[in-house]
């Protein structure tokens, strides 16, 4: 029954401490473009690159 006293203090601080991270995280704006990820993902990132030509690669032989 002691450990009451000491587990529901320790709870309530990590609840606050929670709150707190989150009220810090909308506000930084962590939460403003939650699309731009799962578009990320779907983008070809071989479009952005300009086409290999023959030209392109030099070998030292």
């Amino acid at each position: 029954m002691n450990i009451l006293l000491f587990l529901i203090p320790v709870s309530l601080v990590l609840l606050l401490v929670a709150i707190w991270a989150f009220r810090w995280a909308v506000r930084k704006g962590q939460f403003e473009n939650l699309d731009a990820a799962a578009i990320d993902i779907l983008r070809d990132d071989s479009a952005d690159l300009p086409p290999d030509g023959p030209d392109d690669h030099t070998h030292a032989d």
